[in-house]
């Protein structure tokens, strides 16, 4: 990693109507709209939705690197984040994020370990860290069977 501080640029632009087209270097642009609750189409990505989306890419991602760290072996990771959008004192802002986290792991793994290790995880991502709503973390591991595992080696 390089040392912080990290600066993160991401251009927006729109017409008066129709998309906003978000860029940043090196990526393939992106295009974005009002969700079908805020009156938009609902065919587009949304702020709220990449909100959750960078929640659960970056939960991954740093799930990914404490693992590797730690020298675990586990074959799948799916996330699934539900942000909830309200109001505190008549902001509109998001006031929940639930995790859930389906982690499929080999089957002599300790649970207890994978579990924790999942935990920190969530603890040091720093977009959830950003965030200043309630976080909840919700985890299934799933254990891979004998016939899984032979699969997977041919």
């Amino acid at each position: 990693m390089q040392p912080l501080s990290h600066v993160y640029a991401v251009t927006a632009s729109t017409a008066a109507a129709g998309n906003v087209t978000l860029r940043t270097p090196g990526a393939p642009d992106l295009a974005c709209a009002a969700p079908s609750q805020f009156d938009g189409p609902g065919d587009q990505w949304s702020p709220e939705a990449l909100l959750a989306a960078a929640i659960a890419s970056c939960f991954i991602l740093t799930f990914r690197s404490v693992a590797r760290a730690s020298r675990l072996e586990w074959s799948r990771l799916q996330c699934i984040v539900e942000a909830t959008l309200g109001r505190v004192e008549g902001v509109t802002q998001f006031t929940r994020v639930v995790t859930r986290a389906a982690l499929t792991v080999p089957a002599s793994a300790d649970a207890v370990l994978y579990e924790r290790t999942l935990v920190k995880a969530e603890h040091v991502c720093l977009i959830s860290n950003s965030l200043r709503c309630r976080r909840e973390l919700q985890i299934e591991l799933v254990r891979e069977s004998a016939s899984q595992l032979q699969a997977e080696a041919v």
